[in-house]
């Protein structure tokens, strides 16, 4: 089954980088970021958290919108 897309997408979070994850299948496969290389928590991704605050293993990083500049060099790339 594939993963629902997340609430840091949803939200457009800067930091998200989209689905890893070790080996091969989807069952392996997770919402990563770079505060969650490994992982984002699903209280995270699915839950009521908005990751404004300080979450065990963010590696200091933290909930931030995506500029309209940074979607811009985005939508260039596509």
């Amino acid at each position: 089954m594939a993963l629902l897309e997340p609430n840091c997408n949803k939200r457009k979070c800067k930091y998200y980088i989209g689905v890893g994850g070790e080996g091969e299948g989807e069952e392996n496969e997770v919402n990563i970021c770079e505060a969650f290389p490994n992982g984002i928590p699903d209280e995270i991704a699915y839950g009521d958290n908005d990751h404004t605050k300080p979450f065990k293993g963010d590696n200091g990083i933290r909930y931030e919108k995506e500029s309209e500049k940074e979607n811009e060099k985005e939508n260039i790339k596509e």
